[in-house]
């Protein structure tokens, strides 16, 4: 049977993950809050006009609102900039009804590496990863943390139970090693693979690695 139908390989076997070091938490929440402060100022005016330019290209709000999974048993709405069409679902269902490759790419990643869906304006924000610079508010309230677990739709991880209830250890994150290790290039089950990993080897050392890495994947412009 398909991976779809039964619980998929996860590293370590579900291990209790590393104990960060003590007070770490405190310590990166603080980080956290200092980097969403100024980058939020000091981006304001991009932010603006990018907002705009979302607006002025096609019809909908700037902002794209998705409920994700956060920490715990919690959920939060995670805020991007609008990159697909505002009927991006009813063409999607369209899309993988009419075409069986597009349907089974669709299966294995979540996502379409070209997708009709997706303006003009936004690929040009995907590949940059401009489109995620409003989830520095998330981190401001304290629903996400700069480094972490990709946010998940609640649904996705439906199927995997417990890698979900060990992703949900900490809070997701804007950046993180899936992000930082083919992103793109990746299949939806490895996608969870690299987020359980986190979880597993959770520390100051690699949270600071994946932010290096993230400044020369955002540097390439090796986004979707």
């Amino acid at each position: 049977m398909s991976s779809r139908q039964h619980p998929i390989a996860l590293p370590m076997n579900g291990s209790a993950p590393v104990l960060p070091a003590p007070g770490y938490d405190l310590v990166k929440r603080g980080f956290d809050l200092l980097v969403a402060v100024t980058l939020l100022a000091a981006l304001a005016p991009l932010l603006l006009m990018i907002g705009l330019a979302v607006r002025l290209e096609s019809q909908g709000p700037a902002l794209f609102r998705q409920r994700r999974q956060g920490v715990g048993a919690g959920s939060f709405m995670a805020l991007k900039f609008r990159t697909m069409h505002v009927d991006a679902e009813a063409r999607l269902e369209h899309m993988l009804a009419a075409d069986p490759e597009l349907r089974l790419e669709y299966e294995r990643h979540h996502k379409l590496r070209d997708d009709p869906r997706v303006t003009r304006l936004g690929s040009f924000l995907r590949r940059s990863s401009l489109d995620e610079l409003p989830q520095l508010w998330n981190v401001l309230v304290g629903d996400m943390s700069l480094v972490g677990p990709r946010p998940y739709i609640p649904r996705e991880l439906a199927p995997y139970a417990w890698a979900g209830t060990t992703i949900a250890r900490v809070k997701p994150g804007i950046t993180g090693l899936w992000q930082v290790s083919g992103r793109h290039r990746t299949t939806f089950e490895d996608r969870i693979r690299f987020d359980v990993a986190y979880v597993e080897a959770y520390s100051p050392w690699q949270d600071l690695t994946i932010l290096w890495r993230t400044v020369v994947v955002v540097i390439k412009a090796d986004g979707v």
